[in-house]
């Protein structure tokens, strides 16, 4: 067994690893950029390693300081969590002409299940079904369109490297192909440096069901299926395992294929191989088909530990200092059920952007795993993923499972920042999902109610007006009762474009009615506010910021009255950056007609592209900023002529 190893990662995968290496006795060094100094899995680790700058190009992605930072320190192996170099075969083979182990597949096995075309070649070849489509080197975007006719639609365009649902488009009408293959090959540019794609038919009512292998470079067993349906724009929501109405037969097939997979390419460690599979009948052993291979340990593996009982970091650590397989096949079992939410700093209303801020206040509930990288009072930046946490839940039943998650889900406290806790709620409340009916469609057909913002409750914004008043701890003689008269507050709280005027009076030691607009609250005390006879939600107050949670988590803020309004003198004309992040392409030029849903630019940020549109018709008075250039959120980036009176 290794005395020390280096984590090439950050957040909460480097969190996780040093849980379980520690645990083992063994040594984690961490590695970080320079605005992670200060982060969690730096704290966490028995030595740490400055790697430079904040962008990943400038620390993370430097494969040979992440080496050199191992020799330093007297690490003997390398273990890449995932993202970053994780499935980088050229810095597999630099670990390992240093003398160094990387803990994970050989570079060999990684190429080969790197791009998506040559993967599902292999595994045709290997007996492993594959979905019907285009996988030739041709590239020509008329060669593309001709296979694309041929293939049928509705298709998907796939990004032959990479994954995380970067550079797919999904194509319903012959007359959208041609631009979603740009935008599609443009994003590969940037995610992989690799703009080829390939074309596979799309299932009409797909499901994302993958198996969880591990393998010591000569045989591999499986650890049964995950389900990932539940996706939006290709990227991972909720996951959860066993799948919903699996059966032995299609488990059996789907843990054979995965296994076939494993060895055909010799594979070492933990992997999962993601098959399509057609939902519209039920789960039958001749409906999947393979999709792809991830070559390192998923973000959602904790479900796979929860219903095995095996810790799939100490089985890697195991495996990659030369044990063998710790279980055979007949040995794994299932046990229960489990869920996974991934917790995203992110403003779901705005259409799901990434957000960032300090977090003020981050609490999880007990009952329920959290895997996290920060803390309160860290920063979600800009350069990386917003991951917050990953929720996960396991109970005996599904059902158990499920309810478990959403008690979760809404005792789960953030503040300073907006996430999607809202959002992941209604997931977990969602009857369909309750019943099992998942595929990768339900999000967006059902969006606008899995997004929908409820009413503020009117005992909710008093809550928050006791707490600006300073009211809500326990009440006494001097909070504000006078033996002779009652005694009145006035506050204003706003949130979003909403403003509730209240007017506060405190009645007695242990009372206060709240006027809300025209709505009268009554908070009474017994061992803690109650209002209308409820009990109160916790809350979090930074400076003038209030945050109440619960089911809607809402987050109001008392004006300053120091501030002047100011207006806006653009009359709604600036285009303006959403959030920070790098303008990857400019559609328009200074006098230039646009109509309104007209694509002006492409913003990348936090991994992804974001288009900005014209909300109106006009004509583009200036560009404001270069292409290629780094912006920040609210910079002004294109503005338009005034409307005509």
């Amino acid at each position: 067994m290794f005395d020390t190893i280096l984590i090439a990662n950050r957040g909460e995968i480097a969190c996780r690893v040093m849980r379980s290496a520690q645990a083992m006795g063994v040594r984690c060094v961490a590695v970080h950029s320079d605005v992670d100094a200060g982060a969690m899995h730096v704290q966490m680790a028995d030595a740490a390693v400055s790697l430079g700058g904040a962008a990943p190009a400038e620390s993370y992605l430097r494969g040979d300081a992440i080496i050199a930072a191992a020799k330093t320190t007297g690490a003997q192996a390398i273990h890449p969590g995932y993202g970053f170099l994780s499935e980088n075969p050229d810095f597999v083979d630099a670990v390992e002409a240093a003398g160094l182990v990387f803990i994970g597949p050989s570079a060999d096995a990684i190429r080969k299940m790197g791009l998506k075309d040559a993967a599902k070649r292999l595994m045709q070849d290997a007996g492993v079904p594959i979905v019907p489509g285009y996988l030739g080197d041709d590239q020509d975007p008329g060669h593309l369109e001709v296979e694309a006719h041929r293939v049928g639609y509705p298709l998907l365009i796939k990004a032959v490297a990479g994954g995380g649902g970067k550079g797919m488009r999904l194509v319903e009408r012959p007359e959208d192909f041609v631009n979603a293959l740009e935008r599609a090959k443009a994003e590969a540019r940037t995610a992989f440096g690799n703009d080829a794609v390939l074309i596979e038919k799309f299932i009409e009512q797909p499901r994302h069901i993958e198996v969880q292998v591990f393998g010591d470079g000569q045989t591999a067993v499986h650890l049964f299926e995950r389900d990932c349906s539940l996706q939006r724009r290709h990227q991972k929501v909720i996951e959860e395992a066993p799948a919903p109405g699996m059966t032995p037969e299609m488990r059996a097939a789907m843990g054979a294929a995965a296994v076939r997979a494993a060895e055909a390419i010799g594979y070492k460690g933990a992997g999962t191989v993601e098959f399509i599979v057609d939902g519209s009948d039920g789960l039958r052993p001749e409906g999947f088909w393979f999709m792809e291979m991830n070559t390192r340990l998923q973000v959602e593996h904790p479900v796979t530990e929860a219903i095995t009982g095996v810790d799939l970091v100490e089985w890697q650590l195991l495996v990659a200092s030369g044990a063998p397989l710790p279980l055979t096949q007949d040995q794994l079992s299932i046990t229960g059920h489990a869920f996974e939410a991934r917790l995203y700093a992110e403003d779901v209303p705005a259409g799901f952007l990434p957000a960032t801020g300090t977090l003020s206040h981050l609490q999880f509930p007990q009952g329920a795993r959290a895997d996290s990288g920060v803390r309160t009072g860290d920063t979600i930046s800009p350069h990386y993923d917003p991951m917050i946490a990953k929720l996960i839940c396991h109970g005996p039943s599904r059902a158990v499972a499920l309810r478990q998650l959403e008690r979760a889900l809404a005792e789960t406290q953030v503040a300073g920042t907006v996430t999607n806790l809202g959002f992941l709620g209604a997931l977990a409340r969602h009857e369909g999902f309750g019943r099992g009916e998942v595929d990768t469609g339900l999000i967006a057909r059902d969006i606008n109610a899995l997004t929908a913002l409820g009413p503020v409750p009117a005992a909710t914004v008093a809550q928050a007006a006791l707490v600006a008043l300073g009211l809500d701890d326990a009440p006494g003689w001097d909070s504000g009762f006078a033996l002779w008269q009652p005694l009145s507050w006035t506050v204003e709280l706003r949130e979003g474009d909403e403003t509730w005027p209240c007017r506060v009076t405190v009645i007695g030691p242990e009372e206060a009615r709240i006027q809300v607009n025209d709505t009268e609250v009554t908070a009474t005390w017994q061992d803690g506010w109650r209002f209308d006879g409820m009990p109160g939600q916790a809350c979090h107050r930074a400076g003038g910021t209030i945050t109440v949670f619960g089911h809607q988590t809402v987050t109001f803020h008392l004006p300053d009255p120091l501030d002047r309004a100011t207006g806006t003198t653009d009359g709604g004309n600036l285009i303006e950056a959403p959030m920070p992040g790098k303008l990857v392409a400019l559609h328009v030029k200074a006098g230039q007609a646009v109509s309104a849903g007209d694509r002006l630019a492409v913003l990348e940020a936090m991994k992804m592209e974001h288009s900005l549109a014209a909300g109106r018709d006009g004509v583009v008075a200036e560009v404001l900023v270069a292409e290629g250039g780094q912006v920040e959120a609210g910079a002004a980036l294109i503005r338009l002529e005034e409307e005509p009176a």
